[in-house]
């Protein structure tokens, strides 16, 4: 059927009831309005480097059939001259890729990242980088890099450290995957200039953890916390989580979210099915871990459940300061890691004995990597327990000369 496509034959025309008619313009070849039983439709048709290709104008009452007819004669030209409207179309898609559809493509992709990792990719994209969140990520230039990177490095050099490995890992993520003309749309991930004038910060690794002398006092504080008769005051759960961080040298995730079905007190050991370094592990418990567990409510879900709520513990805050005020030994969670194997060493247990307790990675020895059972540790309850007897000894001691005492409230 061909006419002069115009706005009285865009409007009058009667619409099929299914399927689609075209009118042609009797004018332009290649131009027509495409009508179904819900819409009308401005076309064009042609062949472009011997494919044929249709491409929507837009539909009549947004557009005008004049307006439409001038966008026919632009895209058939373009069309003669061989340019493909589905490659560029493709190709536009692709550079108007913002960084949060390629950070939401990417943790789709990344099924093995670990719910932490997951939480500091959301962290940074809502905040280190949210006026950058809705721009094409092909805009974001070496420029913006450098004057970011510093603007969050004045505020915290760990933070800005972090965000922009993150932004780099996306970005890198980004090159592979979208393309137009087997090229990238991402010429050259621009948080690389970070390295090419090396400017990362250097960060201090934290060497904090309990000095040893006062090791029994924090111990003793630690256990008239968990008797403290207010609770409201005091948590007794995470009185119980502290302890068991420095019974197991555990971290704090691996202790808030542990679970019971995940804890065995009658064999004396915990379970660690998907820990930080990816490798599953049977620790052993120490006989005093076992009796403070055995005195927490055994039931479904965490061991150390928050107090509202189902979920688990989320922060000592409170309670660390509160440790650090009476004891005056100002440390964090992970410093009770630290004091671990500084007490294990004490004790003069191997290196890699320790090592494994901890969960760390064992490499450049062929006889423990390829020929010691890493993945189930309960043969190590002597060196737990010889671990957790030091800590009771020193809390003995420290309670003979040192009482530190808690107020009710």
């Amino acid at each position: 059927m061909k006419a002069e496509i115009s706005k009285s034959v865009a409007e009058n025309t009667t619409l099929p009831k299914r399927g689609q008619v075209i009118i042609w313009d009797s004018e332009i070849k290649g131009f027509g309005l495409r009508l179904t039983p819900g819409a009308r439709t401005y076309i064009v048709q042609a062949r472009v480097n011997g494919i044929s290709r249709r491409v929507s104008l837009g539909q009549h009452g947004i557009i005008t059939a004049e307006q439409a007819r001038k966008k026919a004669r632009i895209e058939l030209a373009a069309m003669l001259e061989g340019r493909d409207p589905i490659i560029e179309k493709k190709r536009a898609e692709a550079y108007a890729k913002t960084l949060r559809n390629i950070t939401d493509d990417y943790l789709k992709d990344r099924r093995e990242l670990k719910p932490s990792t997951r939480a500091d990719i959301n962290k940074h994209l809502k905040g280190s980088f949210a006026d950058w969140a809705d721009r094409p990520a092909v805009k974001i230039t070496r420029d913006d890099v450098m004057k970011r990177f510093k603007s969050l490095t004045d505020r915290s050099p760990a933070q800005a450290n972090q965000a922009f490995r993150i932004l780099r890992a996306i970005l890198n993520y980004a090159r592979g995957k979208y393309q137009h003309d087997n090229q990238s749309i991402i010429a050259e991930n621009p948080v690389h200039v970070l390295s090419d004038i090396k400017v990362w910060n250097t960060i201090k690794p934290r060497s904090g953890r309990i000095p040893d002398d006062k090791i029994g006092q924090f111990w003793n504080a630690l256990q008239e916390l968990r008797n403290a008769p207010d609770r409201a005051v005091v948590s007794r759960t995470l009185a119980d989580g502290i302890c068991f961080l420095l019974l197991t040298g555990a971290r704090w995730s691996e202790m808030a979210e542990l679970t019971w079905n995940h804890v065995n007190l009658d064999e004396g050991y915990w379970h660690l099915p998907d820990p930080k370094n990816r490798n599953p592990v049977t620790f052993p418990l120490s006989d005093a871990a076992v009796k403070i567990l055995s005195e927490r409510k055994r039931e479904e879900g965490y061991v150390f459940q928050a107090r509202s709520g189902d979920g688990h513990i989320v922060t000592a805050r409170a309670t660390m300061a509160l440790l650090s005020d009476r004891t005056k030994v100002q440390v964090t969670p992970h410093d009770l890691r630290r004091t671990f194997r500084s007490i294990a060493g004490k004790c003069n247990i191997e290196l890699w004995r320790t090592k494994l307790l901890m969960n760390h990675k064992l490499s450049g020895d062929v006889t423990i990597t390829h020929y010691t059972e890493t993945n189930d540790l309960r043969y190590l309850r002597p060196e737990i327990n010889r671990i957790s007897e030091w800590i009771i000894r020193q809390g003995a001691i420290a309670a003979a000369g040192n009482v530190v005492s808690f107020p009710a409230g």
